[in-house]
């Protein structure tokens, strides 16, 4: 096509066709940019701008040419990623992918919260077993890819409050921009004329404006006004708060510490490492840290519904405990009940499990006590159905006066539920009728080995069991005071009378709770403040006309389309016209009929752009 057909030249055309595409218009500019200050962002979301494909421009030649493109090159792309990284797209996206990276580490066995099952895992699934550990598995919160993703996110949300909190700032301490030169663009809109002067007309808006709180001042022939700032104050204070979640967490995580220790009745505990049943702690945490205190369980006393459908259901369920704090602390008395943890500096100390522990004495032939001591029992069910172990390790010897280890597998129930097939069982969890049932064994229970063992299990692989006269397994149920005697003079072992009970305690540490806490009602309410206040914008102009009648305008600008909006333009424009009122028409009857409505401004009106 030549020159003559377009009237442009080819120079034209080429620079026409570099040209870079026209930057993108915020909500309520007109094509024609004629609302100006009046239409920029009300929020302080960043700008989306056009990346080029080249960052470094025209290369110069040689190795100083090079080197500056490369410059150019490289900081360009490190910018592009920054907005990347700080938009909130990808800040959706990585909070999406950290909720979907905390998955497997609910459904896979994790080994920071237990190795045995872990291991049983691997055990069971050679080969997924092998893939979840390269994968880091089962041990996602502390593996590199959630790691990163948790950082990306840290960065990402830094990132994007840091500029936005600063130019919020600026609007705060700035005032609203002037009015547009046409009012009647925006998208609600209400004028009329009036006799009224301009310079009344505006006071008028100033107080009527400011009555209704919003930060208003005279420019020019126009009153600006602004409100809503809360909306972008919720906006802030929620991500803030995402942020101060998201330092808790991780401060808890790499700080925590988290023990069990069972104790029975007249026993006590010593806040140190040895002291623990099992123990784990995050990747930063020190047994340096561990709060100094001891404690001594006195009693525990549990009682439960008799009747009704919540039988069996605990009414009472409390340890009554007598502590410490530090070496030389005062010794003084407390009652740890279920979610009233006993808080001693940084440490809670919960009361989370209970059971029995019945007293047993172990006699040799000769009728030397061995073996005298309290024995725990795990419970198997709500009424407290219990199995355990007993160990007779040291001291024992056997009718022909030879040194062996003693093993009994017991099971334990609080009120028998009378003789049947099967296992016994226990209809009720307090202590109405107890029976334990015992079945020995002589040998080596292998605890010389160096391998740890389960308390509640014996290991069998080196021991025979206990045999009566008739040739069958030596096992019987005994009441509280009951001995079983052990065949060919191997001696006895009783039922006392007293029964201990139990209680499970966890010992945590979790700094930075509190604060996670307080970012999380902070994020709510932030969200509410961004979800449910709109910021918006209104100006009233009064300016004398052609024919010397004040005309006034008023016109609204939301951040988002709002029917409130109109509505609320129109109660503003209500209040300013009952003292400047609009200028009856002088074809009209001189006499107004007194009972007719008052006259209103013209209605507002939408226009989408």
């Amino acid at each position: 096509m030549s020159t003559t057909d377009t009237g442009k030249t080819a120079a034209d055309g080429a620079e026409e066709a570099t040209a870079p595409a026209p930057a993108k218009r915020h909500v309520g500019v007109s094509a024609d940019g004629e609302l100006g200050a009046a239409g920029s962002q009300l929020s302080t979301a960043p700008v989306e701008t056009v990346v080029p494909g080249s960052f470094g421009g025209v290369r110069k030649p040689g190795a100083a040419g090079w080197l500056a493109w490369t410059g150019r090159e490289i900081t360009g792309w490190a910018r592009w990623f920054w907005r990347q990284l700080t938009s909130m797209r990808v800040a959706l996206l990585l909070l999406f992918m950290l909720s979907l990276g905390a998955i497997p580490g609910s459904l896979i066995p994790q080994s920071g919260t237990d190795a045995v099952k872990v291991q049983d895992f691997k055990d069971a699934h050679s080969v997924l077993g092998t893939v979840y550990d390269k994968l880091g598995l089962f041990h996602v919160y502390s593996s590199v890819w959630f790691s990163s993703i948790y950082i990306l996110l840290f960065v990402s949300l830094i990132g994007c409050i840091v500029p936005r909190t600063w130019q919020f700032v600026g609007q705060l301490r700035g005032r609203p921009p002037g009015a547009p030169k046409r009012l009647n663009r925006l998208p609600a809109y209400a004028t009329w004329r009036t006799d009224a002067e301009p310079e009344q007309v505006r006071e008028v808006a100033l107080k009527v404006l400011k009555k209704r709180r919003f930060r208003a001042h005279i420019d020019g022939n126009a009153v600006a006004a602004e409100k809503g700032y809360l909306r972008e104050t919720g906006n802030l204070l929620f991500h803030l708060a995402l942020i101060v979640m998201l330092i808790a967490f991780a401060w808890g995580q790499l700080f925590k510490s988290e023990g069990n220790k069972l104790i029975v009745e007249g026993d006590g505990f010593s806040n140190t490492l040895l002291s623990y049943d099992d123990f784990k702690s995050g990747n930063l945490f020190s047994t340096d840290d561990l709060t100094p205190f001891s404690f001594d369980l006195k009693k525990f006393t549990g009682t439960y519904e008799e009747t009704g459908p919540n039988k069996g259901t605990p009414r009472t369920y409390q340890a009554d405990i007598t502590y410490s704090v530090g070496a030389e602390g005062k010794e003084q008395k407390t009652t740890v009940k279920v979610n009233e943890p006993l808080e001693i500096g940084d440490s809670k100390v919960y009361l989370v499990s209970h059971g029995y522990a019945p007293v047993v004495t172990v006699r040799d032939g000769k009728g030397k006590v061995v073996y005298s001591e309290p024995v725990p029992m795990l419970p198997l069910d709500s009424n407290v159905t219990s199995q355990g172990a007993i160990k007779v390790m040291d001291g024992y010897r056997n009718g022909k006066g030879e040194k062996e280890q003693l093993g009994f597998s017991a099971f334990f129930v609080p009120t028998f539920a009378g003789a049947g097939e099967g296992d016994m069982f226990s209809q009720f969890p307090a202590l109405n009728y107890p029976v334990l049932a015992l079945s020995g064994y002589h040998g080596s229970l292998g605890v010389d080995s160096g391998l740890p063992q389960n308390v509640y299990q014996l290991d069998t692989s080196e021991m025979k069991q206990f045999k009566d006269s008739k040739g069958d397994i030596l096992k019987k149920r005994l009441l509280p005071g009951e001995t079983m005697t052990l065949p060919n003079g191997a001696g006895s072992i009783t039922f006392e009378k007293d029964i201990k009970e139990w209680a499970g305690f966890q010992v945590t540490q979790q700094p930075g709770s509190d604060w996670a806490l307080v970012g999380a009602f902070t994020a709510i309410f932030g969200l509410a403040g961004s979800l449910f206040i709109q910021r918006r914008r209104v100006w009233v102009r009064a300016a004398t006309g052609a024919d010397g009648v004040t005309v006034v305008e008023m016109a609204g600008l939301g951040r988002s389309e709002s029917s409130k909006l109109p509505e609320e333009l129109g109660d503003l424009a209500a209040l300013v016209h009952e003292q400047a009122p609009t200028k009856p028409d002088e074809d009209e009857p001189a006499a107004p009929d007194p009972d007719a409505e008052p006259p209103v401004p013209a209605a507002g009106k939408a226009e989408k752009r």
